[in-house]
């Protein structure tokens, strides 16, 4: 792919003009990440013509914006976000959801811009960029010539974080729209899985970049499968048992651990860092006592399963991990297998902070909780059906690791009572009906063993 002549298009003009726009469009996006605190500036990192602007069909620009918020902490950036922005002179009736709005000034005066990837041709055209390797300004795609041609795309509507495109039910192209510094997980750990042979997990084929930065990924589109979560509520709602696709879950999560601790550098959990860890899982229990007054009575029980865990010694392996494992982060094909899909960790938090090997029981520890949840959701609610969901889990995963993890109760209760704590500050700002379903973890995990 040739490098053009002209990538960028007066960017001094470009953003304020575009800035009115963005002010009130961003906000609503549900990836955007700053909710709650109002949008002051915005900084450009980088514009880029995927297709010209000053053409007679639509133009395709892409944006890395940096949004600037009030409360951001001394010496760190403001958020990078990546926009790729349609422009047409007349939006069609079918793009009318689409719309961003009018510019009314700059250089791209009385034009429409609007979301591109809800336009197949514009779709269409970042998919066949990735058929090919080379650069156009500052993004650089490693692409693949083994992809098929003309795959008709659509927006997945499902995603929050990101965004995703799929094509022609073969390939799914994940958007980061909060771009951090750094390869991300994302891509990352797919590619070292792959390289350890490991096929629980769907092998990168292309991907693009800006300098260092991860911007998007192409995967096969598993479409013949279904993610754990529906796939739990529908036992759940049918009367069925779950213990055999929770066994056969623990599996895969124990071959995925294994093929990461081949694939990529592990060391040895030593006592100074289970302190550490202890010491931030009491902090966080802090913050969130004095946000959700209801955590209060059992402070003094959590606290004593911290120190627990920091008193372990001899405690196993830090390595990476998924970082944000539950079950609507599986899928399971007609044949029973299971592939475990989004690696990018909590995206709210720091990328260095996300890379950094962890315990393994921290992915258990998230599963754990949400077979917790999808018990929540039938009425009564079955919270043995969720205890005997969890024990099959760590069976399976004790079967394929050859060791459980329950035989290291001190970490892996810390890490459930961390993810627990975290869901009541969540369901308390967010969705408080769902609270007793923490609490009631918060309980069980308070009290003796």
């Amino acid at each position: 792919m040739p490098e053009t002549a002209s990538t960028t298009r007066a960017p001094a003009a470009l953003l304020p003009s575009l800035a009115p726009l963005l002010h009130e469009w961003l906000p609503r996006q549900r990836w955007f990440s700053g909710k709650g605190r109002r949008v002051i500036g915005f900084t450009l990192e980088a514009a880029t013509e995927l297709l010209p602007l000053d053409g007679t069909g639509p133009g395709l620009l892409h944006l890395l914006v940096r949004v600037e918020q009030p409360g951001r902490p001394a010496g760190t950036p403001a958020d990078c976000y990546q926009l790729l922005l349609g422009v047409r002179t007349q939006l069609p009736p079918r793009l009318a959801p689409a719309l961003i709005g009018r510019i009314r000034q700059g250089p791209l005066a009385g034009r429409a811009v609007y979301e591109g990837l809800r336009d197949p041709r514009l779709a269409g055209l970042l998919y066949e960029r990735l058929r090919t390797t080379g650069r156009i300004g500052p993004l650089t795609f490693h692409g693949s010539t083994a992809l098929p041609a003309s795959l008709a795309p659509r927006v997945l509507d499902a995603e929050q974080s990101n965004s995703s495109l799929v094509y022609g039910d073969a390939y799914i192209l994940k958007i980061f729209r909060r771009v951090s510094p750094g390869v991300n997980p994302d891509l990352e750990l797919p590619l070292a899985l792959a390289r350890a042979g490991c096929a629980r997990v769907p092998a990168p084929v292309a991907w693009f970049e800006s300098g260092a930065n991860t911007l998007g990924v192409l995967q096969p589109y598993l479409r013949d499968s279904r993610d754990g979560w529906r796939l739990a509520l529908d036992a759940l709602a049918e009367g069925r048992e779950f213990t055999a696709e929770a066994r056969a879950l623990g599996r895969a999560t124990a071959e995925v651990h294994l093929a990461l601790a081949t694939a990529l550098p592990t060391e040895r959990l030593r006592r100074t860092q289970t302190v550490h860890l202890a010491g931030e899982m009491d902090q966080r229990l802090h913050a969130a006592a004095q946000a959700v007054p209801a955590l209060l009575p059992y402070v003094p029980g959590l606290r004593a399963v911290f120190a627990a865990a920091g008193d372990t010694v001899g405690a196993g392996r830090l390595q990476r991990v998924h970082g944000d494992l539950h079950l609507g982060q599986t899928l399971r094909a007609t044949d029973g297998g299971w592939a475990v899909i989004d690696f990018e960790g909590e995206p709210a938090k720091p990328l260095a902070e996300r890379c950094r090997p962890q315990p393994a029981v921290r992915d258990v520890a998230g599963m754990l909780r949400s077979f917790d949840y999808a018990a929540r959701t039938h009425r009564p609610w079955k919270p043995e059906w969720a205890a005997r969901c969890r024990a099959a889990y760590c069976a399976g995963y004790a079967e394929a690791s050859g060791t459980d993890p329950r035989t290291g109760p001190a970490l892996l209760r810390a890490y459930e009572t961390d993810k627990a704590v975290y869901e009541v500050l969540y369901e308390a700002r967010h969705r408080p009906d769902w609270l007793p379903v923490p609490m009631a973890a918060i309980e069980r995990l308070a009290g003796p063993e």
